[in-house]
Parts: structure tokens; sequence; C-alpha cells
């Protein structure tokens, strides 16, 4: 260990403006049930970007500062501003997960057993050099994975995961995703195949459709496609998928989903029924590529639910004996089925350039940037 810490923190201030920098702290020191933990490789997933650029138009950003230190400004809307009250102000750490090395510990047993060990990380401010975490929040690695196979093992693995238990915990038999070409789309597809269960993937470029079933994937439909709502319809016919998880929020892809899903639980029905099929179909928003209006065109009669799904609350909803054998799958797993890809690296300073900024922004399918902020 050094007597030097560095973190990446997001500012928002009072006079409507975003500020990213990066801020010297002080050395972490472990309480009882504690360890600290080198951050070796943490990654730039959409929820950290939420937490990083918040509501600010990135299209007014500006960088000062140096190379070394590079700081970036952006304007923020005056509308936003009141939901944004108690980030006022305060320097907001970044980054939901990492992994890196156990370099102190505190003074329990179970604290003093992972000093050395590599481990992942959950719970915020994994931008830095130097993170004390809960031993709750780490998971070991398996020997020989290292810090970047073990980067991303919390957010996209426990999130497709509990994609899955959700289903069964609900009653659904099958899943319906989109934006299924993603990190977390891809990982979805392998647990599903794993596991045997039907899901049928909505993409949007025919490229994505190749990706998928070069996987392996069987149902995978595309919506610029002008038969889309037929292809839906039909792949929900055969898989009786009534559960579906969207990531765009915006738009009308979940009213579509609902309406194919009732189509398809009708179709042989022949007594017309002004309150639809009593078969409930559930669509989870967990992103908002879209963040205009859901609209909803209700023709999926009154058996329906739109709800919010956060990895947390729906980890909650599961039970800890749930929680804990996915925690054992994901380290078992990591490097095959929960295995992620970066087509990017950058230290600390590099995510705060202009250029950089510009491309992990993007969000765009295949592109995932990690961070390494021992560089």
């Amino acid at each position: 260990m050094t007597d030097t810490n560095t973190q990446l923190v997001s500012t928002i201030s009072a006079d409507n403006k975003l500020t990213l920098s990066l801020q010297d702290i002080d050395m972490p020191q472990p309480s009882a049930d504690e360890v600290v933990v080198r951050i070796e490789a943490a990654p730039l997933n959409p929820s950290d970007q939420a937490v990083l650029f918040s509501a600010a138009d990135m299209s007014t950003a500006t960088q000062s500062g140096t190379e070394d230190r590079p700081v970036i400004t952006a304007d923020v809307a005056a509308q936003f501003m009141p939901a944004l009250k108690t980030r006022a102000g305060k320097d907001t750490p970044v980054g939901n997960e990492g992994a890196g090395t156990v370099v102190a510990a505190g003074s329990s047993p179970a604290a003093q057993a992972l000093m050395g060990k590599t481990v992942a990380v959950i719970g915020g401010g994994t931008y830095r050099q130097y993170l004390s975490a809960n031993i709750q929040s780490c998971l070991v690695l398996k020997d020989g994975t290292t810090a970047k196979e073990g980067a991303s093992s919390f957010v996209n693995p426990l999130t497709a995961l509990a994609m899955v238990e959700t289903m069964r915990a609900e009653g659904h038999k099958a899943i319906i995703h989109a934006a299924a070409a993603s990190s977390l789309g891809q990982m979805l597809n392998r647990i599903c195949m794993a596991d045997g269960i039907d899901l049928i993937n909505i993409v949007r470029k025919e490229e994505q459709e190749t990706l998928l079933r070069d996987m392996g994937a069987k149902y995978v439909v595309n919506s610029s496609k002008d038969s889309f709502l037929a292809d839906l319809t039909a792949a929900i016919t055969e898989t009786v998928a009534t559960i579906a998880f969207d990531p765009i929020g915006g738009g009308q892809l979940a009213s579509d989903i609902l309406n194919c899903m009732e189509a398809a639980i009708t179709r042989d029905v022949e007594e017309y029924n002004v309150y639809g099929s009593n078969t409930f179909k559930q669509v989870y928003v967990y992103g908002g590529l879209n963040r205009g209006p859901i609209t909803l065109n209700r023709n999926f009669g009154f058996a329906w639910g739109v709800n919010g799904f956060l990895l947390f609350n729906a980890l909650g909803k599961l039970g800890t004996e749930t929680v804990m054998s996915m925690r054992k799958r994901v380290a078992e797993e990591i490097t095959t089925t929960f295995a992620s890809r970066y087509t990017h690296e950058v230290s600390l300073a590099e995510a705060l350039q202009l250029d950089s900024i510009a491309a992990y922004s993007k969000q765009a399918t295949g592109e995932k940037y990690l961070i390494t902020p021992q560089s």
C-alpha cells in the first residue's frame, strides 16, 4: 500500500453545472469486518454513467485541467435541478463494481481470511485506487481468475440471474428481452441455454440477429422489420412467454410486447371478453436508453403490469438463500457463462478525456470500457 489514493467524483453545483474530476483522498482504514481492496479493474456500465453524467447535457461539455488531472464541466438544465437537490454541492464517488487484490484487512477472522485474495466488490465508489469494503460486499474469485476477468461480477451477472429467478418466482414459463445483443443480453442467452429456458431476443439490426443466432439463440426478432409484431407474436405463441425485461424504457415497445402477448394468448379464443384474457402479462423496465415517456396502446386487457426493475430490490425479494446460490454460480462461471469482454481500457485520467467520454457514452453494442485505476 501507498500513502496516496485517488478517486473519480461527479459534482453538481447549485449554479447548474456538472463537474467531473479526480480527487485525492485518505487511504482507507478497515474496521473489523472490512477489507481494503486495491482496485485494478472496474467496468463502465450504463448505471455508472447515470451517476457520472446525471442530467447534464454532455454536448456542452468542456475539458480543462491537466493531462493527469483533467476536469470536465457541463451544463445541467434548470428544470432538472429540483430533482437533484440532494446531490447539489456534494462530491459523488462513481463506480458500482470492480475487482482487485485485498491488501489490508480488519481484525475479524473472516476479514483476515481474505488477505491477498483477488475479489470482486460492489457498493459504490469503485473508480478509485483503494476501496474499503465490507466482507459481505466481496466475492472471492477462483484461483487464477484475474481482476479484469472478475471486474463485472455483480451488475450484469446478478441482473441476468435475477431476471431468470424472477421469472421462476412469478410462475412464468419464458422470457422476452429487449436490446438483447448487449453484454447483459448475451449473458442472459448463455444462462437460458444452459438452464433450458426459452428466451425471445428483441434486436434492431441484422448484425445483432446474426450475433445471437451464432451464439445458439433460437428466438430472435428484429424490431426494425415490418414483420416485427407478427414475428414476436409467433415466438410468444410458441414459447408462452408472459414476462419481459426492457432496458429501453421510453416509446411503445412495452406496449407492443403486451399486445403481442395478448394476441398470442387469445389466438384460439372464440368468445369475446371485453376485459381481455385472464393471463397476467408483465413488462419490467430496467433501463432508460430512451428517456421519453412510455406509451401504452391498451389492447391487452386488464391483466398486466409495467414496473421498474432494480437489481437490489429484486435481490431483496428473492431471499438470502437464492442470492447466495446466484453469487456462487457467478464465481464458478465468471470466465464462461458470465464472461465480459472489453474493447477499451482507460486510466482514471483517460476516462475524463472528451474523446473517451464521447465514445463510451454512446453505449454502443459491442463497445465496453474498463477503467484500470492503477494505470
